[in-house]
């Protein structure tokens, strides 16, 4: 078992698992990208940039290859014409959808007013109709 004081300092706070998986799923728009394929299916460069308000074509371009290179989405060009990139979340992608739904629920408990001005607070499954995102359009 890890001795965290120990730990700490050896590697001081650099090797905590949540700074890793802050550097992993914590840069801008990168949970926008990972939402909308989940909760919208989305598979599209331009589906990204069309619905993920203040992104740019060169920051989403960024983190689509960042994304891609930590195992999170696949790429995989559609040999038709014309030529077409989609982008499929692994299995790896799929595994932060908790993640999500516990941002939803932190977020609807707590700033309820901020989403909903005319509403009571809400729950994720009033929201969205399940707890489970990736099963909306299923």
């Amino acid at each position: 078992m890890v001795d965290l004081k120990e730990h700490l300092k050896e590697f001081g706070m650099k090797n905590c698992p949540i700074d890793n998986g802050l550097k992993i799923i914590g840069k801008k728009f990168t949970m926008h990208i990972l939402r909308n394929m989940l909760l919208l299916k989305q598979k599209k460069f331009n589906e990204f940039l069309r619905s993920i308000e203040g992104i740019n074509t060169k920051t989403l371009s960024l983190r689509l290859k960042e994304m891609e290179s930590e195992g999170l989405i696949k790429r995989q060009i559609i040999d038709k014409r014309p030529l077409r990139v989609e982008y499929s979340l692994t299995e790896k992608g799929k595994s932060l959808e908790p993640i999500l739904v516990q941002m939803a629920k932190f977020s609807l408990k707590w700033e309820s007013k901020k989403i909903f001005p005319k509403e009571k607070p809400m729950t994720v499954t009033q929201v969205f109709g399940t707890e489970r995102l990736s099963k909306i359009w299923d």
